[in-house]
């Protein structure tokens, strides 16, 4: 299985200097969650951004690294603002691979639980599913990209009815 860190609310760390919330280059938040698990993952960085920052050009590479890639199952860190674009750009180019996109609304720093439990429902979809598509893991469901919606109202994802 191939991770593939984009940024977001997830990764996101407190810089004490500025007083902000950034998207360090790094994988740490990740790393810290898998730790405990026995598997041998493959872990990339390849955007680093908050995704209200994403250009057409990071799906694009997003899923270039994706389709030239010789694995066939993918977890994206993404950030929760445009994840549902994401899916529906990589879901018009990937047609024979399973790719599950996760993130969070809080950042691993400030709260780990939920960052945790998503990345953790995402590897056990991605083992335990052999169906090809695009995928969005989020509040403790894993679905097909386009029967899920962010709610910003209420800050969470939900099934579309």
């Amino acid at each position: 299985m191939f991770i593939l860190n984009c940024g977001g609310t997830f990764n996101k760390r407190y810089n004490k200097l500025n007083g902000e919330l950034e998207v360090p280059f790094d994988n740490n938040a990740i790393e810290k969650i898998l730790d405990s698990s026995t598997e041998n993952n493959t872990i990339s960085g390849a955007i680093y951004k908050d995704s209200i920052d994403m250009l057409s050009s990071d799906r694009k590479a997003i899923a270039d690294i994706i389709l030239h890639s010789v694995e066939d199952k993918f977890i994206v860190i993404h950030g929760t603002d445009t994840m549902s674009l994401t899916a529906e750009f990589l879901a018009e180019v990937i047609k024979n691979k399973t790719v599950v996109l996760t993130g969070a609304m809080k950042p691993f720093e400030i709260d780990n639980i939920e960052s945790t439990l998503n990345l953790g429902i995402s590897i056990g979809f991605v083992n335990g599913n052999n169906k090809h598509g695009i995928f969005i893991a989020m509040n403790g469901f894993v679905e097909p990209w386009n029967n899920v919606v962010k709610n910003k109202v209420l800050g969470k994802f939900e099934l579309v009815r």
